[in-house]
């Protein structure tokens, strides 16, 4: 049950982001939960190969190399799912930014913790 309704409240905050900013489009609902289930699912395989290999980039950086991780994903998930698209690079990052802030808010919200 935790698990459908994060991917609802990922699918919705995906839709609000896009409509609210320029440079992202999801075509429907329908796209916007595809986009919140490859997400996912390169977030659980894909990312902690990246972090593994960007580590002593990630220390540099004191973690802010993490964000040009997840501006990556995001442009993964644009390449592999139809209908949604980010313009450019600083688009995706932006687009990351705000995806993580507002998905920690509304799992506060809704009670749910990772």
């Amino acid at each position: 049950m935790k698990l459908l309704l994060r991917m609802l409240i990922t699918s919705a905050l995906v839709l609000l982001i896009s409509n609210l900013m320029t440079g992202v489009h999801v075509a429907n609902f329908t796209t916007a939960l595809i986009v919140a289930v490859v997400l996912g699912l390169l977030n659980i395989f894909i990312k902690p190969i990246l972090v593994i290999l960007t580590l002593p980039i990630t220390f540099i950086t004191l973690g802010l190399f993490l964000l040009i991780i997840n501006a990556l994903i995001i442009i993964l998930c644009d390449n592999i799912v139809g209908g949604f698209s980010v313009d450019t690079f600083f688009t995706a990052l932006l687009f990351s930014i705000i995806l993580s802030v507002s998905q920690s808010l509304m799992y506060a919200i809704f009670g749910e913790t990772k």
